[in-house]
């Protein structure tokens, strides 16, 4: 597994509680994406909303959601996800 391809996907039970870490994280300059749920490791519990986190802000979103208390249900790495050609948006 290439390092370039492993992201991280943080999961929620529900929107709100995803939306509020987003904020979270926004405020502390921690970059993030709001990114649907990979079916592969989206779960029971999770709403199919996920953050998508770059492997250098992992440890940053971490601290983040201790200092925070922040809910969530997982945090959960996946490779191969991002396909440069698929993904182009306007």
């Amino acid at each position: 597994m290439a390092k370039n391809d492993l992201r991280w996907y943080i999961l929620f039970a529900n929107y709100e509680q995803g939306l509020a870490l987003r904020d979270l994280l926004l405020k502390e300059g921690i970059k993030n994406r709001i990114a649907p749920a990979p079916r592969a490791i989206q779960g029971e519990l999770s709403c199919g909303m996920s953050l998508l986190i770059e492997p250098a802000e992992l440890e940053a979103a971490k601290a983040c959601i201790q200092a925070h208390q922040a809910p969530h249900h997982a945090i959960m790495p996946l490779e191969g996800q991002i396909k440069a050609r698929r993904d182009h948006y306007c």
